[in-house]
């Protein structure tokens, strides 16, 4: 179906919700779906459903991520590890 320019997606943009995905894709949300059931079921894809509030209104959704992809690290400074006086 749809498989790859989602999982083009997913690399560039990481975890995302389905309708957002939909959205920036130009993809029908069904569709979407569909594809991302069809990605899980082969393991390329990792997901779970989330309920949203949006100005006090409940959205349901799929949140999903590719299977066993760790996004590189942001650039930019990082916390020091604080060490323990013995």
């Amino acid at each position: 179906m749809y498989t790859t320019p989602i999982l083009q997606y997913m690399k560039k943009h990481g975890q995302k919700l389905d309708r957002d995905i939909a959205k920036d894709t130009g993809i029908s949300l069904i569709k979407v779906r569909l594809t991302i059931a069809e990605l899980q079921s082969i393991k390329e894809v990792s997901s779970c459903n989330v309920i949203n509030f949006e100005d006090g209104v409940a959205a349901e959704g799929i949140l999903c991520r590719l299977s066993g992809y760790i996004p590189p690290a942001a650039p930019g400074r990082k916390a020091a590890v604080p060490t323990v006086a013995a």
